[in-house]
This record gives C-alpha cells, sequence and structure tokens, in this order.
C-alpha cells in the first residue's frame, strides 16, 4: 500500500512559480514510475508530467514542456513538479499518481491510466492574471 500527500499548491500571480511536491509512504517508492496530472473546474483530468522508476525518463505535456520540471528523490520518497512561467489556464486541482510500469519510460502515464495504482487527494493551484 503506498499513500500519496501532495503539498505546494497555492495562489500566485501569472509568470510566477511553484514547487509541488508529493511524498510518498511505504517502501516500494523506487518501484513505480510517478506522475502529475491536473483537473480544472468543468475539465476531465489531464496528463502534466511523468518520470520513470529510475529518474532517466521524463515526459511532459506539450502546454507544459520548457515551463515544468517533474524530479524525483527517492530517498526522501518524494515527486516535484517545478512550475515556472505560470499562467491562469494552469489554473487546476493537482495531482500526483503512482504507475506500476516497468518499462524504464515515462511517456505510456500520458496516453493510459490503466496502470496507476495510487492517485494523491489532489493540492489546489490557482494562477491569477
Amino acid at each position: 500500500q503506498v499513500q500519496l500527500v501532495e503539498s505546494g499548491g497555492g495562489l500566485v500571480q501569472a509568470g510566477g512559480s511553484l514547487r509541488l511536491s508529493c511524498a510518498a509512504s511505504g517502501r516500494t517508492f523506487r518501484d513505480y514510475a510517478m506522475g502529475w496530472f491536473r483537473q480544472a473546474p468543468g475539465k476531465e483530468r489531464e496528463f502534466v508530467a511523468a518520470i520513470s522508476w529510475s529518474g532517466s525518463s521524463t515526459y511532459y505535456t506539450g502546454s507544459v514542456k520548457g515551463r515544468f520540471t517533474i524530479s524525483r528523490d527517492d530517498a526522501k520518497n518524494t515527486v516535484y513538479l517545478q512550475m515556472n512561467s505560470l499562467k491562469p489556464e494552469d489554473t487546476a486541482v493537482y495531482y500526483c499518481a503512482a504507475d506500476k510500469t516497468r518499462t524504464d519510460t515515462a511517456q505510456p502515464m500520458a496516453y493510459t491510466t490503466r496502470n496507476i495504482d495510487y492517485w494523491g487527494q489532489g493540492t489546489q493551484v490557482t494562477v491569477s492574471s
């Protein structure tokens, strides 16, 4: 069993930065690819970024590429999402996820959620214009 707890959300002006953290319980954190998703009001949940279990592979949705960076610290059982140059359209609840895919690539999480075993409860990010 893995529990995921996100933190770091808040209110920021457009152009600003935030760093989200997702702390995982359990000793098997390093076995999972980790990802970030977001859901804006009235919209479906969408993929944002993912990192493979080894950390060697990352993948981003096009709208955040070059602005967001995903990273992981296995010693701290934590995955991060550094968000720079934030835009009002980045406003959403952000969720982290643990994916059991064992191939060392982050890309699958962008196209399917069937291998996601665990979700966090979400953290709100609001970007004002």
